[in-house]
């Protein structure tokens, strides 16, 4: 059963890791929160044209949704062809170091970035990213922390630590609580939404995810503050490959723009500023 969970895993992660363009991902229906009012409007905003320009942008797969849609508002504002590569962030880095190339790493996390800060030439914070503790629909097990994961009945999937944040701060949870030894952990993915996904499937009792990607049928978030010490931000690096890039230069400024920060409120995220 772990060898089909992951060959699945591996063919929906194949399917996902495409170059997106202006493709247009479901927004959800609850109204975002307002944004910091000191924040441009984009709408009134006098954006250059750019048409006939392009940027490419790698993404981490966590944030696809909400950050496909700010692609596709500003490429719609000003006719630039926006290509986001979303993958985990080992790929990333590994593309980012081989193809030298693009304009800009949205990491989940700052750690994220560090392999490749030769090729960074400026970072700012967008969004607070934050982990919780997802558990099946109504909770059966009656997780109620991640000490609860040690327990034999327990069956718990993470993202794999060496190529996902998510999965960096599922390991340094364990350790924390001192549960390495003892978790009965059945699988890892390669990317954080694929966890909701196996939960959902009824494969594992808990993961250990980020907010946004919990919003699969049969999932649920574990009301515990366990995760609290694990929040993160999700930066913008702007690589160096653009340097003097008109393009880039107007895709920072509408990062700081209300609307995009609106998109991100919307999908649950909290501003980092």
């Amino acid at each position: 059963m772990k060898r089909f969970i992951i060959l699945l895993l591996a063919l929906v992660l194949a399917a996902s890791l495409c170059a997106c363009g202006g493709t247009k991902s479901a927004a959800p229906t609850a109204a975002p929160t307002s944004a910091p009012t000191e924040a441009p409007k984009a709408t009134e905003a006098a954006w250059p044209d750019l048409s006939g320009q392009s940027l490419l942008i790698y993404c981490g797969a966590g944030m696809k949704q909400p950050f496909q849609e700010i692609a596709d508002l500003f490429g719609s504002l000003t006719g630039c062809e926006m290509n986001v590569t979303f993958a985990n962030a080992a790929q990333i880095q590994t593309q980012i170091s081989t193809a030298q190339e693009g304009a800009f790493f949205i990491a989940g996390a700052a750690g994220e970035v560090k392999p490749v800060e030769e090729y960074v030439a400026s970072s700012v914070k967008l969004v607070k990213h934050i982990p919780v503790l997802a558990v099946a629909a109504g909770n059966p097990k009656g997780i109620t922390g991640i000490a609860d994961l040690a327990n034999e009945d327990i069956s718990t999937v993470i993202g794999d630590a060496e190529s996902t944040p998510i999965g960096k701060i599922a390991m340094q949870a364990f350790s924390d609580f001192g549960i390495t030894d003892s978790v009965n952990l059945v699988a890892t993915t390669t990317t954080a939404p694929q966890l909701a996904t196996v939960i959902s499937m009824g494969e594992a009792d808990a993961a250990i995810i980020w907010k946004e990607n919990c919003n699969a049928d049969g999932v649920e978030i574990c009301e515990t503050k366990d995760m609290e010490a694990y929040v993160k931000v999700v930066p913008a690096a702007r690589l160096t490959f653009a340097d003097g890039d008109a393009a880039a230069d107007a895709f920072s400024a509408f990062l700081a723009t209300d609307e995009a920060n609106a998109i991100w409120l919307a999908y649950g995220y909290e501003l980092a500023q």
